[in-house]
């Protein structure tokens, strides 16, 4: 059996930003009408208010993931391009010698 097409809100995170991309390319090329725009505008706006409350949520479940034996929030940074967490020679994270 055939799945329904998801809309809207059952639509993944990453379908959504494909769709937002495909919107921004279509309004930037200019040659569509008026009303079909306003309408490709609409649904660009629906798709970023989506978008952000899935991040939003995303930020969230990390935060619960993160926290401490005591309930405190442990800041875990992101690795930045070039560090490598298993360099013996940074094992106390420090910059220099």
């Amino acid at each position: 059996m055939a799945r329904a097409k998801k809309t809207g809100r059952e639509q993944g995170f990453e379908q959504s930003i494909g769709r937002l991309e495909r919107i921004v390319q279509e309004l930037e090329g200019g040659d569509r009408p008026l009303e079909e725009s306003l309408r490709l505008f609409e649904e660009g706006i629906q798709l970023t208010r989506l978008c952000a409350a899935r991040l939003d949520e995303a930020q969230r479940r990390i935060d619960l993931l993160t926290k401490g034996e005591q309930g405190d929030l442990k800041l875990i940074p992101f690795d930045e391009p070039g560090d490598d967490p298993a360099d013996p020679d940074d094992a106390d994270g420090s910059d220099g010698p």
